[in-house]
């Protein structure tokens, strides 16, 4: 944690893991100064007035820095298993992107649908705001119908003049190609839509390319999910 983010008009930290971290990791004590943020507000400094194994009272605390700007950025994401899905939250929690959209697709296994950590997700996205000194959530929405959304929600998403991208590996365009056309017009895509391990399926490809996507492949080699979205979103 680079950052304790605090609740609205509270100064008193009892979350037990940012406890044992202050604790444990920072080693603070009575006097230490601290990094913190308000969540959806500011980020700036405060002075532990009294620390426990149970809470850390805070006191003059300011808060006079804007949090870093989201990425102009939807990222449309194939539901991958649970655990990648943690990573994968905290990553682009933490690069900011601004919106992820989390869909059902083809590969995506119906058991991934029922797990506990789907009931998490706001733990893992405390977790990468914390990691990159950040107090301002993505927005985080679930669609279990892949044809319904793109067909309906999906063009909604881009203005006029605005690019989208899917990800497949066998796509004709590469990824380095496009991006040099995109920076020489300063048009950087607005949705990156990323399949879960296996990839989209073709007729997936196909649809989201029917609806305003184009298809770009980062090469021969598949890749897991975790970094194709550490290549795609390293070009922000």
């Amino acid at each position: 944690m680079n950052c304790i983010l605090l609740p609205k008009n509270t100064a008193t930290i009892r979350d037990e893991l940012q406890v044992r971290h202050i604790h444990e990791v920072l080693k603070a004590k009575a006097g230490d100064s601290l990094t913190v943020g308000e969540i959806d507000g500011n980020i700036g400094k405060a002075t532990i007035a009294k620390i426990s194994t149970d809470e850390v009272v805070l006191t003059d605390v300011k808060l006079d820095k804007k949090p870093p700007a989201k990425l102009d950025l939807t990222v449309i994401l194939a539901l991958p298993r649970p655990k990648v899905l943690r990573r994968l939250i905290m990553d682009m929690t933490s690069l900011g992107v601004n919106r992820l959209i989390i869909v059902n697709s083809y590969r995506t296994q119906k058991s991934y649908w029922q797990s506990p950590l789907l009931e998490r997700i706001e733990e893992f996205v405390f977790e990468g705001l914390q990691q990159a000194v950040d107090t301002v959530p993505p927005i985080i929405e679930f669609k279990k119908r892949f044809k319904p959304f793109v067909e309906d929600e999906f063009p909604d998403l881009l203005a006029d003049g605005d690019d989208a991208v899917v990800a497949h590996p066998y796509a004709a365009h590469s990824w380095k190609a496009y991006l040099d056309e995109k920076k020489a017009q300063q048009n950087m895509p607005k949705v990156l839509c990323i399949g879960a391990e296996g990839g989209w399926i073709a007729y997936e490809v196909d649809l989201l390319c029917k609806h305003g996507c184009t298809a770009v492949s980062l090469g021969e080699r598949i890749l897991r999910t975790e970094t194709v979205v550490s290549v795609l979103l390293g070009a922000w």
